[in-house]
């Protein structure tokens, strides 16, 4: 069982978002830059219970400079055998996906799994895009994966219930909250990873979009306490400043 996790580095949660140059680069001065939590606890963690029991090997994937490579050593001190850095400075999900499916088309991967999304951008877009561009079955959100001889068994959660879809091998996947617990990477693993090997491919240009200007959202409005027994008022407040999101 050979599996490729594709793993983007973010911006640590209580990061304060900045930009530059007329708002069109985040700043990134002084910022501490983790692994997509949806690609380290669930991707790459449900890649390693599956290594473990079945065998094989789980190689982590991502698109970026040398910069990302701290985050690179993360995964692989948490378990990862191999990885693989595509040079290369990606503007659109696109271009990422583009990258990640050209190395992947002929390395017979069983299974590509993702994070279903990164915490900066939300676009939930490249898992879906790599199984385009190599025209595999494609399943998103998945929140459980087992796999019974050649076929994954994957469940999602839907409302008022949970789906099953089963697909025969190989796939992509993008994972959600469910397919697997964190994990800490331990002193022996830190050490190791420290000395394994980091390929880096050429990256070629392929993007669609590009960037104008970044805008943070506006300011959260104060708070307005209504009195319990002035229905009136609240009736007033909600008609007159009450958004609709």
């Amino acid at each position: 069982m050979d599996i490729l996790v594709c793993i983007s580095q973010v911006p640590d949660t209580t990061t304060k978002i900045s930009f530059i140059d007329n708002n069109s680069k985040f700043n990134d001065d002084k910022v501490t830059f983790i692994v997509n939590p949806y690609d380290e606890w669930y991707a790459l963690v449900r890649a390693l219970e599956l290594k473990e029991t079945l065998g094989g090997s789980v190689t982590v994937i991502t698109v970026g400079n040398a910069s990302v490579e701290p985050i690179i050593r993360k995964a692989l001190a948490i378990g990862a055998d191999n990885a693989v850095r595509i040079d290369l400075d990606a503007v659109d999900s696109f271009e990422t996906a583009s990258a990640i499916a050209t190395y992947a088309k002929n390395k017979n991967f069983n299974i590509i799994l993702a994070g279903k999304e990164t915490i900066d951008y939300n676009g939930s877009e490249v898992g879906g895009m790599i199984a385009g561009l190599l025209n595999l079955p494609f399943v998103s959100l998945a929140t459980k994966l087992e796999i019974v001889g050649d076929h994954a068994v994957v469940e999602i959660d839907i409302e008022g219930g949970v789906e099953v879809i089963t697909s025969k091998m190989p796939l992509v996947l993008s994972a959600a909250k469910g397919m697997a617990e964190a994990r800490i990477p331990n002193m022996r693993g830190i050490m190791a990873a420290r000395t394994k090997t980091i390929e880096v491919v050429a990256g070629q240009s392929n993007n669609l979009v590009s960037v104008k200007s970044f805008e943070l959202p506006a300011p959260k409005s104060a708070v307005k306490l209504i009195n319990p027994e002035n229905m009136e008022e609240l009736v007033q407040l909600l008609h007159s400043e009450a958004k609709v999101i």
